[in-house]
């Protein structure tokens, strides 16, 4: 698909990833983008940033976990430039541990990393398939394909929105709704700590062993995913390596891993 003339939803979108595609979308000629976020004075940022420069835009505040924001996200989208065409699923939390993080903090991770992919799938599908084309776009991560060290929320929430993902696709790819699934290794955001004075080492160990990246090169490849219409986004063309080690020897994988997480318990003590 081609984004010029399209109408563009990202949540997410006052910082880190989603503030980048919010403005590679508008730049490639997105007949409007919305830029949504719980932080909705960042998100209005964003978006004056954009009409500043000439592009149609707005910002949302949106609390993504509950359905009814984005309800209300895709009809405000709708009264002002017309029926969502693209959708990113973009906004997403982290929280480290294992198991013992607290009920709270699961059902969180769950509302914002897995529910709000639900939620805009459920919102902009009957509208898509009306019109017999349309494209959801999920940032998952590479977690989401192999796991992440540290974290189990995480790791369980990211594989779900791949496994989601995949569904629509299958479901929905004959009826002309394109998926495509961002998995990225480590990206320079407030997550990983992109604002501290001094790169975090657990986090160039593990998640940016294989390089961090600027936000606009995920987006730069975002697009050229879309135009190809392409499942699984890798900026981390390694990931795809690592994936299938992992399924060609699961044992072997498992103690690869076991070793990654020995270093890192060492490292943080």
């Amino acid at each position: 698909m081609d984004v010029v003339d399209r109408v563009v939803v990202v949540t997410g979108g006052a910082s880190g990833i989603g503030r980048a595609l919010s403005r590679a979308f508008a730049e490639h000629g997105a007949r409007g983008t919305v830029v949504a976020d719980l932080d909705a004075e960042g998100a209005r940022v964003v978006a004056d940033e954009l009409v500043g420069r000439g592009f149609p835009a707005l910002a949302v505040g949106t609390d993504v976990s509950k359905e009814e924001d984005v309800v209300a996200l895709v009809a405000t989208t709708e009264e002002t430039f017309g029926p969502v065409e693209v959708f990113c699923a973009n906004a997403g939390i982290a929280v480290a541990g294992g198991v013992e993080v607290s009920n709270a903090d699961w059902e969180r991770m769950w509302a914002v990393n897995v529910q709000s992919h639900i939620y805009a799938a459920r919102a902009v599908l009957p509208g898509m398939l009306e019109r017999g084309e349309g494209y959801l776009v999920h940032t998952a991560s590479a977690a989401g394909l192999l796991t992440q060290l540290g974290s189990a929320p995480y790791s369980v929430t990211k594989h779900a929105v791949v496994a989601l993902a995949e569904w629509l696709s299958i479901t929905h790819g004959d009826a002309g709704i394109r998926v495509s699934c961002l998995c990225p290794q480590g990206v320079w955001t407030g997550m990983t700590g992109a604002n501290d004075a001094e790169p975090n080492d657990a986090t160039v160990s593990t998640v940016g062993r294989d390089g961090m990246l600027q936000p606009e090169k995920v987006a730069d490849d975002v697009l050229v995913a879309m135009a190809e219409e392409r499942f699984l986004i890798l900026p981390h063309p390694e990931v795809a390596t690592y994936e299938q080690r992992r399924a060609g020897d699961r044992e072997r994988w498992l103690g690869a891993m076991r070793k990654m997480q020995a270093q890192l318990v060492k490292l943080l003590t």
